[in-house]
């Protein structure tokens, strides 16, 4: 499954860039998100109860960051076990232009178990509309913060 995402967040690169690479500020801005804690450099356990109808549950799973070149891009990688397994990779690339940061995102998701079987289409929703959430939450506290 793939989802992508374009955001413009008035505000310096920079700015940007450090906003997603902290980790308060992510899990604020991630729906459901219980927890985000650091388990190395760039890697992170985390605890995210998914609103997807019927799979409504707590997922607990990896969060890597790689690849990595400030402030332009970085890979995430997101792997969890159980019931419904999900593993998940997403190209971030920052822009700078006069005014703003375009923030662009091409994430491609693999699900299992029960929820593998569930319509492609109405999981793509659900997944660009979380990103979307995030990206408008990121959005909001950037800005708010460079204004």
């Amino acid at each position: 499954m793939r989802v992508e995402g374009q955001y413009t967040i008035v505000a310096p690169i920079e700015h940007v860039w450090a906003a997603l690479q902290d980790p308060e500020a992510l899990r604020r801005c991630i729906p459901g998100c219980e927890a985000l804690a650091p388990i190395g450099v760039d890697s992170y356990e985390a605890r995210v109860r998914i609103p997807v109808p019927g799979f409504s549950e707590v997922y607990e799973g990896r969060v890597v960051l790689s690849d990595k070149e400030p402030p332009r891009r970085y890979r995430l990688s997101v792997q969890t076990d159980g019931t419904h397994a999900v593993r998940g990779d997403a190209l971030v690339e920052l822009t700078a232009t006069d005014e703003a940061t375009l923030v662009k995102v091409t994430a491609d998701g693999h699900l299992g178990g029960a929820m593998a079987g569930v319509g492609q289409r109405m999981l793509s929703g659900v997944a660009k509309g979380l990103l979307n959430q995030v990206f408008e939450c990121l959005k909001r506290r950037v800005e708010a913060n460079c204004g």
